[in-house]
This record gives structure tokens, C-alpha cells and sequence, in this order.
């Protein structure tokens, strides 16, 4: 089965559509799928939820699709730099569903694992426990979390074999596996393309059974988010 798209437009043509759940992969604008963003945008579909740590920041990431308000709603644990997100939300114009760092990532885990619903302790008396089911175990409350399993997800990774096994570099791996395992369907946009067998098993971070589709965009932006300057001490 050839898993390889010739372009990001090819890869996303016949599966994405309006009102569909997704998940985009990365931490921050670190290991964020460019690519496919662009081409996401550029297909025009629209009334998407979208699962992603953060939304990007103004004109770049996520950002793009808010711009072209093709996103209704976000599923985030961290919005904080972007501002056309928090014009849209103050504005009634945009749906968040805001979820803590750690459970979100359980949700996609879950999610991948063909688990439904999970308790978990954080979030217990705060509004993000409000309207879920509370329980009792060893005299602690719990609340009750369900899995997120996305009609797509978006990853980004550093290198593919033509099988679809996947390695990540260092913080790209935050968020990217578990959205990854969690997609009925998973495009894949990497840097490095290698033949199948030449990746050696103990450094592959992700089996090529949860990879249906990859892309080969092999210069990235990889915009940084802040960029902070400290003087050298005695100039």
C-alpha cells in the first residue's frame, strides 16, 4: 500500500470536509504540520473542531484557520498568544472546550487505545468538572473524562519510513503520537522520507499501523514563537 502523497492538497483531497473533528499535532508552533494547515485552509472546508494544545498565534499555525473562521470550535488546553482567538471567543464567535494539559493528551491516548472514558482527579471542583460525572475511589472524587477520537488528525514527525513508521524529534514529540494514534484517519507530514527497514526498530516512536497517509515537506518554517535576547554579561 503506498502511504506517500505527492503534495499536502493531495493528502487531505477526499477525506476532509465541513463539521469534521480534528486533531493537529504539536506544542506551541513546535511540530506543527505547516504544511497541512496551509492545505487545510486552502480547501475551504469549514465548521471544524479542531484539537490542538494551542491555537497557533496570528497568521501562522492554527492561526491561519481562525483568520478564515473556518474553526467554530477549539478543544485547548493554552490559548494565550493569539489574539484573533481571543476576539472571536470574547466575541461570542468561536466555541472553546477548555481542557487541562494532561487530560487532553489522555483523551487523544485514550482515544488511540480504544479506551471510551477515563477518571481522573484533576479539574475536581473547578468548572471544568461541571456537567461530567463525579465518583469515588479510595475516598477521592474523580471526574470523569471521555476519550476524543478525531475523523482526522494532523501530525508532523521528522522522519518516515514508505511503511509509515515514525520518529519525532525532541519536543515535537509532545502531543504529535497521541494525536496520531487517536485519528481514524492520520496524515503525516515529515522532513526525511527513508525506505522501508532502514529505521532501526528500537528508535521508532510511533508504528506505521496508525499512518495512512504522509506527505514529504522537507523545509519547514519552524517559526519560533518568542524569540527572548539576554545581553552577555560586560557588554
Amino acid at each position: 500500500m503506498n502511504k506517500i502523497f505527492p503534495s499536502a492538497a493531495a493528502a487531505l483531497k477526499g477525506i476532509a470536509a465541513d463539521g469534521q473533528l480534528l486533531a493537529v499535532g504539536g506544542f506551541g508552533l513546535c511540530g506543527i504540520p505547516e504544511a497541512l494547515i496551509d492545505a487545510l485552509r486552502d480547501s475551504g472546508v469549514k465548521n471544524l473542531t479542531v484539537i490542538s494544545n494551542n491555537a497557533g498565534v496570528d497568521g501562522f499555525g492554527l492561526g491561519k484557520l481562525l483568520e478564515t473562521r473556518q474553526i467554530a470550535k477549539m478543544i485547548s488546553s493554552y490559548v494565550g498568544e493569539n489574539k484573533e482567538f481571543e476576539r472571536q471567543y470574547l466575541a461570542g464567535e468561536l466555541q472553546l472546550e477548555f481542557t487541562p494539559q494532561g487530560t487532553l493528551a489522555e483523551k487523544l491516548r485514550a482515544g488511540g487505545a480504544g479506551i471510551p472514558a477515563f477518571f481522573t482527579k484533576t479539574g475536581v471542583g473547578t468548572m471544568v468538572a461541571e456537567g461530567k460525572e463525579l465518583r469515588d475511589f479510595d475516598g477521592e472524587t474523580y471526574v470523569m473524562e471521555r476519550a476524543l477520537v478525531p475523523d482526522i488528525s494532523l501530525v508532523k514527525a521528522h522522519r518516515a519510513d514508505k511503511s509509515g513508521n515514525l520518529q519525532f524529534r525532541l519536543t515535537a514529540r509532545n502531543f504529535n503520537p497521541a494525536a496520531a494514534m487517536a485519528g481514524k484517519i492520520c496524515v503525516v507530514e515529515v522532513e526525511e522520507i527513508v525506505e522501508t527497514g532502514a529505521l532501526d526498530p528500537d528508535q521508532i516512536h510511533l508504528p506505521g499501523i496508525y499512518v495512512h497517509r504522509i506527505v514529504h515537506n522537507p523545509n519547514p518554517e519552524k517559526r519560533i514563537e518568542k524569540r527572548t535576547i539576554t545581553e552577555k554579561a560586560g557588554a
